[in-house]
């Protein structure tokens, strides 16, 4: 069942679309219709995310496919985001990291850089 998503989880979202190119425009601009759908299996903080396509028209497709966006942690430093779409529409946001224990709370959203 969809649900808000998380504040943590939105203010992550909204950096890696910061640019002001159509693309990263028009995904943040879904933000206020994103629910999320999911969550990853591993115990990572990975949600699935979806947004009512009857309340906001989709993204242009991104000139370089997916990820749509992405971002790095200042700290810890071996970690990042990656936002992902799915024909225009917000469909993942994914957090990895280069150690062998998945992160499991998202970091507080100043940490991340573009």
């Amino acid at each position: 069942m969809a649900e808000p998503l998380p504040l943590d989880v939105a203010a992550t979202l909204n950096v890696p679309l910061t640019d002001s190119d159509p693309v990263s425009s028009a995904l943040r601009a879904q933000l206020p219709y994103a629910r999320l759908v999911g969550r990853c299996g591993c115990g990572c903080a990975t949600v699935d995310v979806g947004v009512d396509h009857t309340a906001f028209p989709p993204a242009p497709a991104p000139a370089h496919g997916n990820p749509a966006a992405d971002a790095w942690y200042a700290e810890p430093e071996d970690a990042g985001v990656m936002v992902f779409t799915k024909d225009g529409y917000l469909s993942l946001l994914e957090i990895y990291s280069a150690s062998s224990e998945p992160i499991s709370t998202w970091r507080e959203p100043r940490f991340v850089e573009r």
